[in-house]
């Protein structure tokens, strides 16, 4: 058995399961000289050396196997196992402490239930995804996308808000009487899971078992950038994948301009981020459109969509997007009737993009008499 000193994100139970691949039985335990500090603008934590100060955690004995996962999780974010000696209730224990390879920026003093408040379905889900590459790759490579893992686990943490019940009916997850994900399927940017689900049905009783793959995407935020004024729309034009992939023969598509919501980020900050590095444009205000599943019939993908009003006279061609995401985008600015007129050709072939027009085609003058 290996002892180790846990002081951050470990010592929640889930997450320590999930990553050990067994539950822990933990005892009291702290180190002195040392405290516990939250890494500026990040959800985890780190150990530092500190006269008089008095870091608290948990002792937990783990097989070698254990062990080895809880390296690997470890190894990934830069942290190596050393050993220290801790104090507990029966005396000294010596035992493997994870430290950061870096001295990080600091924030506050680290507070376990602050983070498993904010953080810990996140977490938890990530560290599913990466724990899904071990024995696989090694553990640079498994945290190669953590922060798309974390995305995936913030999409959610905010699918529990879920929305209303006015019409629909007021069954819901908890009523389910078999849900089963199956183990395996592709883990990557995004996944793909196969389930088996039998469902309460309307006329009373259940659906059969019925075997199904679900993409696993996350939560995007689009917004529509308007001009009043000026009575003018901006779109973006870019290369994608699914009309490529489809045959289309114009794989350059019409879309508003989005991005994923990183984990922890409000929608509507994503809708700015993504409007500066798509278009170079920045927002006066945004108004909440709709937040709508992108294709509920098979992925999770959910788009939480925005109306950004902006000054776009005399805006001309704009070339824009990151370069780290491959991105080539080109920005149009074009007049309301001139962008309905593509979504009566089919050039606009864009579902977001057509909705998110429609829907401004409803609100158009009431912000045409405010401007």
């Amino acid at each position: 058995m290996t002892r180790y000193f846990l002081y951050g994100t470990l010592r929640h139970p889930e997450l320590f399961e999930r990553v050990a691949g067994t539950p822990a039985t933990a005892e009291r335990a702290s180190l002195a000289g040392h405290a516990v500090h939250w890494v500026a603008g990040q959800a985890y934590p780190v150990l530092i050396a500190k006269d008089g100060a008095e870091a608290d955690g948990v002792l937990v004995d783990v097989s070698a196997e254990a062990a080895a996962r809880l390296d690997f999780f470890e190894e990934g974010f830069g942290y190596r196992p050393e050993t220290v000696t801790v104090e507990t209730e029966t005396g000294p224990r010596e035992a493997r402490v994870y430290l950061s390879d870096t001295r990080p920026e600091l924030g506050a003093l680290f507070d376990i239930e602050d983070w498993a408040s904010r953080w810990a379905t996140v977490m938890v889900s990530a560290a599913e995804e990466v724990m899904a590459r071990y024995g696989k790759t090694d553990a640079d490579a498994a945290h190669a996308l953590w922060s798309v893992f974390c995305a995936r686990g913030w999409a959610r943490a905010m699918a529990a808000e879920g929305a209303p019940h006015a019409l629909r009916t007021d069954m819901g997850r908890g009523d389910l009487p078999r849900l089963e994900i199956a183990e395996g399927g592709h883990d990557g940017f995004f996944r793909l899971r196969r389930f088996t689900v039998s469902y309460p049905q309307y006329r009373g009783g259940y659906s059969e078992a019925v075997t199904r793959e679900a993409f696993c995407a996350f939560d995007a935020a689009l917004v529509l950038p308007y001009d009043p004024v000026t009575d003018q729309v901006l779109l973006i034009e870019q290369f994608r994948y699914g009309p490529l992939m489809r045959g289309d023969p114009g794989p350059w598509v019409l879309e508003p301009i989005a991005g994923l919501v990183d984990a922890g980020e409000d929608p509507m900050e994503t809708a700015r981020r993504e409007a500066v590095e798509e278009a170079r444009l920045e927002l006066s205000e945004l108004r909440p459109m709709l937040k709508v599943y992108a294709s509920p019939g098979y992925s999770t993908e959910y788009f939480h969509c925005f109306l950004g009003l902006a000054d776009l006279a005399g805006r001309g061609t704009v070339y824009a997007g990151l370069d780290e995401e491959n991105e080539d985008i080109r920005s149009h600015v074009i007049s309301f009737d001139a962008a309905m007129g593509l979504v009566e050709t089919g050039e606009v072939n864009a579902g977001p993009l057509a909705m998110m027009l429609l829907w401004l085609a409803r609100e158009r003058p009431a912000l045409r008499t405010g401007a």
